[in-house]
């Protein structure tokens, strides 16, 4: 286990910095905490100590009562200089959240306060996590200076692609979930590890499975796909009950875009049909966006021959009115409104109908209630499929129209241990274990 010393800087994703100090020491890691002053705005120095169990720094000149040393190591009979011991007894120095404000004056070599001290100091590996507006991270100072930073062998864990702090906002500068953070520290540390193969790691390569009780198995562990052509389908359907109105459904296509970001991530080449789905993805996806049953069908069946993997997660409407009005129908003079609906057509089991030899075809099952796996079991045999991931939409805390989901990965030949419960956990945590457990499908082959 490790010594990490981790660099909080100002910005509202230090929130985030405390789960990843609680998954960092649950490993069985030391971690030591320094924090600018402007991140105290939003996470204080109590949080981090007690997680870590050690004293927290925010200024060069403030006494360090552990005197440098990590939690379980013994420390000098004399008072050293903070800046310098803390980062001299670490093995890996995470700064997360980064600011653009921080990445500048690291990439300009300013030591200014502690944190910055300890980067110019650090001789150990120096892993770096963007997070801030999409606008921010874009702009052509920052991406010149993350990229000096890259060029000097820092690590830059690479924010994702979603909903922003601000009202309404979309886009990359969401700071990398704190399994993946893990990820990226432990690949750093390995025996003989290079700044490429940790960069590999921080793009989400290495599973954030820490958290969701996911296994990794060999030293690959599924996370090259290099080559790889991923379809994944998210969001929901909506069918035309007039020209204003529509039936439809709750999803969000977050845990859809998850995947989408995780498989893009880990190499593939991946193409989303997006259903109805406001949230933006990253500019490497090939998208198309879609409305209803039928189109996204047409969409599916066009990339489907192509595709090595399916990953269906949009939540497909199993009705739509049979004839739907041309214009918007009136309430005046109506004392009801009967409509006719008629099935629409199966996606999933017509693509499995067609599914080459070695494709695999993920589907999913959102049911409700104490029924869910065996629903989704009868799922699995029903649309031909290597696997169902399903969840119970019953609960209010995952599923439909928020961050988190709770699943269990059945697959039909008994790989990846035949069923695998992933615990509530948030969906880009989720996505990664399904991609294992796809992998293990493909490897069983």
């Amino acid at each position: 286990m490790a010594r990490i010393l981790l660099g909080v800087s100002g910005g509202i994703a230090a929130y985030k910095a405390l789960e990843f100090v609680r998954l960092a020491t649950g490993a069985g890691h030391a971690v030591r905490v320094v924090q600018t002053p402007a991140s105290r705005r939003f996470v204080g120095e109590a949080s981090f100590a007690a997680l870590s169990g050690a004293p927290v720094l925010v200024s060069e000149f403030e006494r360090d009562p552990a005197r440098g040393a990590f939690p379980g190591d013994s420390q000098p009979a004399h008072d050293p200089l903070s800046h310098l011991e803390l980062v001299r007894n670490a093995e890996l120095y995470l700064i997360a959240p980064a600011t653009a404000n921080t990445i500048a004056k690291l990439a300009g070599g300013f030591a200014e306060d502690l944190l910055s001290s300890c980067a110019l100091a650090a001789t150990c590996p120096l892993l770096v996590a963007p997070a801030m507006n999409n606008h921010m991270y874009e702009h052509a100072a920052t991406r010149a200076n993350v990229q000096t930073l890259r060029d000097r062998g820092v690590t830059i864990v690479e924010p994702a692609s979603g909903r922003l702090a601000s009202k309404d906002e979309q886009g990359i500068g969401r700071l990398a979930e704190p399994p993946q953070l893990l990820a990226a520290c432990e690949a750093a540390l390995a025996p003989g590890a290079r700044p490429d193969v940790a960069d590999a790691a921080a793009q989400g390569e290495l599973s954030a499975s820490r958290s969701n009780g996911a296994r990794a198995d060999g030293p690959q562990a599924g996370r090259d796909w290099s080559g790889v052509r991923v379809l994944v389908s998210a969001g929901g359907t909506r069918e035309p009950i007039d020209s204003v109105r529509f039936l439809g459904n709750s999803s969000s296509g977050r845990m859809g875009l998850a995947l989408a970001e995780a498989a893009l991530a880990r190499g593939a080449d991946v193409t989303l049909v997006a259903a109805n789905v406001s949230l933006a993805s990253s500019d490497a996806i090939a998208r198309r966006d879609v409305g209803t049953a039928a189109e996204l069908q047409e969409a599916c069946q066009e990339a489907f021959p192509d595709c090595d993997v399916l990953l269906m997660a949009a939540a497909v409407a199993d009705f739509r009115p049979a004839s739907p009005s041309e214009g918007k129908i009136k309430k005046s003079g109506r004392a009801s409104l009967a409509l006719e609906l008629e099935p629409t057509d199966d996606v999933l089991a017509a693509l499995a109908a067609q599914r080459r030899a070695g494709q695999t075809l993920v589907g999913f099952a959102a049911e409700h209630g104490a029924n869910t796996l065996d629903l989704a079991r009868r799922k699995l045999v029903e649309k031909g499929v290597d696997a169902i991931v399903a969840n119970d939409i019953s609960r209010a805390d995952i599923g439909f129209d928020v961050d988190a989901n709770e699943v269990t990965i059945l697959t039909a030949d008994g790989a990846g241990q035949g069923a695998v419960g992933v615990g509530r956990a948030a969906k880009a945590q989720v996505a990664e274990a399904i991609l294992d457990a796809v992998w293990r499908l493909r490897r069983a082959r």
